[in-house]
């Protein structure tokens, strides 16, 4: 059982600094390592850089994240609290989508996908850390 959940651990990391990377070298224009499409026009150079660092910034505290993931892979009982703290955040995060209320985009493909793993997939994820690391008094 834990040979998967590292397994699962050290993948999920993975994606994460990925995902990570294509934002915080990008910036708000990204990489386009997610689609390479046209979404946006500066009409204001000064603040564009202001915004645009801290989105950089943003996507490396979540670079952190995947590592942290990668590291409990190989520390489950040492890091468990960590790893569960991180499942919380990004269950945090896929909550803070709904206060879009937009739901044709909530819905839509291109965002399902990460709001079903940060409301469904990680507290499974947390679920499944938490028994695999449990001990018993």
């Amino acid at each position: 059982m834990h040979y998967a959940l590292r397994t699962v651990l050290t993948l999920t990391g993975i994606i994460i600094i990925a995902l990570g990377l294509n934002v915080a070298l990008g910036g708000i224009q990204t990489l386009g390592w997610q689609g390479a499409d046209p979404f946006l026009e500066v009409t204001d150079l000064e603040i564009f850089a202001v915004r645009d660092n801290h989105v950089r910034f943003i996507a490396g505290v979540w670079m952190a994240v995947g590592i942290l993931m990668i590291l409990g892979a190989t520390r489950l009982r040492q890091m468990r609290s960590i790893l569960l703290t991180l499942v919380a955040m990004v269950f945090t995060g896929g909550v803070m989508r709904l206060s879009a209320a937009d739901t044709g985009v909530l819905f839509s493909m291109d965002i399902a996908p990460s709001l079903i793993a940060e409301l469904v997939l990680f507290p499974i994820l947390g679920w499944w850390i938490f028994v695999a690391t449990h001990r018993p008094i």
